[in-house]
């Protein structure tokens, strides 16, 4: 309508170029973009001024992606109407978003001209200081553009022309970028320091962070102390406090005999004074008979932890860590916090304290007399407080690793205890919304964790069926649990169900940053598990917020100019780096593709005209390895494991080199399948002058590549042997130890080095009868061709064996028990791709072989030799396509009789006892999913490989 509406208009006013673009933004809504594009560049070239036309053309190249041609606009616009405000600062934000600093200096300064306003001589200088922090030479940013940006401010300070806050907080990053501490310090310290008024405490946290730069340790510990009186519960200040007297003693440092400490008055520089500090802060709030704070009570904790640290006696005297933890426990245990102030604190314990410092706080939770018969024998908390406390005390207990030290009976018991309570805490929140979290949701939780050290202690899956249905009856209770949910994902991508991790994943309603850091859990299953539809996506939903945080970044700095906000407009620049270099964003972007591949080249489009729309060139690897981050949040799921069963920085650097090493090794599949498409040449343009006009240049890529994916593939089978294991609540690992074990690696990478033999094969052909050439010629023809047909033959015998580890039953039903085989199904996907990738390299193979044999046949006419046997590539190749089917046509008959199986079993005639109806009915959910998902995963993969089979028919010769 609103193209109509445009056309109308033309009609009368053919000149109308607001009219013009607002058809334009029709069509790109349309997806009609070229027409758009030429309609927009017929106003454009026409240099509008109207504002109309302007802001219309700037929201068609935003929604282009074209923010570039905004900065064309408004420089003609300016240089039409050059006093117009307006104009000028569009041009700036139009410069910003393409991150033009020289220009937005300019832009700024000729504004400032035109109207002499102080935020606009201020863009200027946050783009000099732009300018340093985007320049490659450092040296230069030292030496001139902070140097001019600090003499801009000068002169402004001189003049006394300084208004605004964002102009003394960008003076003061000036400073602090030239490392002019003492300068900066001035500065906030002096009049200009009285405008720092929009965060609390700015000044203080600023003369704090220089002080420490600066290692001015006695003001350090002296503005320390001082802020603590003020606010003794402010944790960072105590961090100052202690790191200050831990540098004050290293120097033996002592006051002069004469006036102050220091500038900010007096220094505690001993133990004994620190100590005593601290206890006077604990004694004032003990004094208080309303509500305390927990930061002194801390404080002594965290004082006795780096003296032990240091090897100091004093420790002894702040008292017994034991003794201060069950007091600590006793004034804040009924606050959910209590469990992580504790926590970091709990290895000032010694091991045969744990089990008397458990006890003792047990004895401070108030439990009433109350006791359900069908539970046991458990008192339970008559309120919330007692129950928190009980929590606490459970938390703490597993913290110690009291639940991993017990026997399976013992965890058993556990179980049952905590169940108990959760069952027991609903009642506290009956009136709970449904955002709402229960009381008692904790208990839940770490009875899951204890269903799961059992699973993997004992193999036994009945307890993984047992996890799954309590933490779905934990949903049913608080449906807002994102715990529950995140543990459930991981449980069903362990079980080999990815149906149910979609629905999971999005009720966690995952916003912006969140797709990077707990992303990983959903794209690292999608794939592995056959559920293409739902990986494709997931995929797509993640790369969404990867795309559009460009084009976000930008708006926000505009915002921060526009607002003075000039101390942020650095940190979304780090933002966007961070994100682009997120190991996450290029691991999904290449399984991105190489899905769009198995799913459609040479089904839906060939696969040159799949690899085209990728716009994927072999020759360009745009993942900068160098800079790869990794952004993933290991810590997402709350873990009460002891210290030796968490995850260590060993384990976390090895996750991020086996995902990178598998990231690699698919990078450069995709490449090498690219590379494909561009070898595909006839035999008649295989002359010298060829050769040197690019297609031996391409053949040298593909040689490249396959000797990299060589390479790794070596690095990964030494990375294989090492097997790390992480714990099951830390990173999953790759599939990559899963892609050498079934063979698929190795599969591919010989079908991919056909690729190599081929184009020699195709330089040399398939024998000459020139009888002068015939000797050299024909025995290195010969020789090349009994390696391609021993590469065939291997190829189908690889194929076999990779068919082979797919078979076994999915889902099992035996002695009354339900048992999964997941890594079946990571078998078939594996087996899948590889066949995908076989099949791309037989068809290239079928190209190069077809005129080479036509090419022969004619000779042979010429010479009348008929008894000639065709070549043994031919034949290879014949046997190659004969094998190929007849190992899919096994697997389609192996995933048809799967498919039977699973529909057949019936999962309501295992009796599950000795659980209520209610639990028994979410574990069947839980199961009836379980196998729901395996039939999607077995019916795509079944519909995928028919598909493959169609093209298979076509391979001939």
């Amino acid at each position: 309508m609103a193209i109509q509406q445009a056309d109308k208009l033309l009609k009368k006013h053919k000149d109308l170029h607001c009219a013009k673009v607002l058809k334009a933004i029709g069509l790109q809504r349309t997806g009609k973009q070229d027409e758009a594009f030429i309609l927009a560049q017929e106003v454009a070239t026409l240099e509008p001024t109207d504002d109309n036309s302007l802001q219309a053309l700037t929201i068609l190249y935003r929604e282009m992606h074209r923010p570039e041609l905004v900065t064309k606009l408004y420089e003609a616009a300016v240089k039409k109407v050059p006093l117009s405000e307006e104009y000028h600062s569009h041009l700036f934000m139009a410069y910003a978003r393409v991150g033009e600093y020289k220009k937005m200096q300019q832009a700024g300064m000729a504004l400032y001209k035109i109207v002499p306003k102080n935020p606009y001589y201020f863009w200027s200088v946050m783009s000099l200081v732009m300018q340093a922090i985007s320049a490659q030479d450092e040296k230069l940013a030292q030496t001139m553009f902070l140097p001019l940006a600090e003499r801009m401010v000068e002169k402004m300070v001189k003049e006394e022309k300084i208004e605004a806050e964002a102009e003394v907080q960008l003076y003061f990053m000036i400073l602090e970028r030239l490392g002019k501490c003492e300068e900066a310090l001035e500065v906030v310290r002096g009049p200009l320091g009285e405008k720092l008024t929009s965060e609390l405490q700015s000044r203080e946290n600023k003369c704090m962070m220089l002080y420490q730069r600066l290692q001015r340790w006695p003001e350090s510990n002296a503005l320390a102390h001082k802020l603590l009186l003020k606010n003794p519960d402010d944790w960072q200040f105590y961090s100052c406090y202690f790191d200050s007297l831990f540098h004050l003693i290293d120097q033996s440092w002592s006051p002069p005999e004469e006036g102050e400490h220091c500038a900010e008055g007096a220094v505690h520089y001993t133990v004994t004074e620190v100590r005593t500090f601290v206890e006077d802060r604990i004694k004032a709030e003990d004094e208080k008979k309303s509500r305390q704070l927990r930061g002194p009570y801390l404080a002594r904790l965290e004082l006795i932890h780096r003296l032990r640290e240091r090897g100091c006696p004093e420790e002894a005297q702040l008292g017994e860590p034991m003794e201060l933890m069950v007091q600590y426990f006793s004034q804040f245990g009924d606050k959910p916090c209590c469990i992580t102030d504790l926590k970091i604190y709990l290895h000032l314990l010694s091991p045969d304290q744990h089990l008397k410092f458990i006890n003792g706080l047990g004895e401070a939770v108030p439990l009433g007399g109350e006791s359900v018969e069908e539970e046991g024998s458990c008192v339970f908390p008559e309120d919330t407080k007692a129950l928190q406390r009980h929590l606490c005390v459970c938390q703490l207990s597993r913290a110690l690793g009291l639940h991993h030290s017990l026997g399976t009976e013992g965890k058993l018991r556990v179980i049952k205890d905590l169940k108990a309570h959760y069952h027991h805490g609903l009642k506290f929140g009956a009136t709970a919304l449904k955002t709402e979290l229960q009381f008692s949701d904790m208990y839940c939780l770490m009875a899951a964790h204890v269903y799961v050290d059992l699973w993997k202690e004992t193999g036994e899956e009945s307890m993984a069926w047992q996890c799954i249905g309590l933490l779905q009856e934990g949903l049913s209770h608080s449906p807002s649990n994102a715990q529950f949910k995140l543990l459930l994902l991981l449980l069903y991508c362990h079980l080999g169900a990815f149906e149910p991790v979609v629905d999971l994943y999005s009720s966690l309603d995952a916003k912006h940053v969140q797709h990077d850091t707990i992303g990983y859990l959903l794209t690292r299953y999608a794939e592995s598990l056959g559920q293409f539809a739902a990986a494709s996506q997931s995929c797509n939903f993640t790369l969404r917020f990867f795309h559009s945080n460009q084009k976000d970044t930008s708006e926000y700095i505009i915002q921060a100019y526009k607002y003075g906000a000039f101390e942020k407009i650095p940190e979304f620049i780090a933002l966007r780096s961070r994100l682009n270099q997120s190991l996450h964003f290029a691991q999904v972007r290449t399984e991105r593709m190489l899905l769009d591949l198995f799913l459609e080249a040479d089904i839906v489009l060939s696969l040159e005209e799949s690899v085209k729309s990728m716009s994927l060139s072999p020759e360009e690897d745009d993942i900068l390895w160098d800079t790869l981050r990794d952004n993933r949040d290991l810590t997402v799921l709350t873990s009460w494991d002891p210290k030796d069963r968490s995850l260590t920085e060993e384990q976390r650097r090895a996750s991020v080199e086996e995902e990178c090493l598998w990231l690699r090794m698919r990078s450069l599949t995709l490449r090498l399948l690219a590379a494909l498409t561009t070898l595909g040449h006839t035999h008649q343009q295989q002359n010298s002058l060829a050769n040197e006009n690019g297609i031996g240049d391409k053949t040298s890529v593909a040689a490249r590549l396959f000797s990299e994916l060589e390479q790794t593939l070596q690095k990964a089978a030494c990375m294989s042997e090492k097997r790390a294991q992480y714990p099951f609540l830390g990173p999953p690992s790759t599939r990559l130890a899963a892609a050498l074990a079934c063979g698929s690696c190795q599969c591919q990478t010989s079908a991919l080095q056909l690729t190599v033999h081929l184009q020699e094969l195709e330089t040399m052909g398939l024998g000459e009868t020139d009888a002068s050439i015939i000797s050299y010629t024909c025995y290195e023809s010969t020789e090349l061709q009994t390696r391609i047909c021993n590469t065939f033959k291997s190829l189908v015998i690889q194929l076999q064996e990779m068919s082979n580890k797919c078979k076994g039953d999915l889902l099992e039903m035996k002695d009354n028990r339900l048992k999964t085989q997941p890594s079946l199904l990571e078998n078939l996907v594996f087996f899948l791709e590889t066949m995908c990738v076989v099949l791309w390299v037989a068809s290239h193979c079928a190209k190069v072989i077809r005129p080479l044999k036509a090419s022969l046949q004619k000779k042979k006419k010429k010479k009348k030799d008929t008894n000639m046997a065709p070549p043994a590539v031919v034949c290879g190749f014949q046997v190659l396509t004969g094998g190929l089917q007849e190992v899919l046509s096994q697997v389609l008959e192996f995933i048809k009789t799967q498919e039977l199986g699973l529909t057949a079993l019936k999962l309501a005639s295992l009796t599950l006892e000795p659980h209520t109806q209610e639990e028994e009915g979410f574990i069947r959910a839980g199961m009836d999913k379980v196998q729901s998902s395996y039939l999607r995963s077995l019916q795509e993969m079944g519909d995928l490989l028919k598909r493959r089979a169609e093209t298979l028919k076509t391979l001939k010769i």
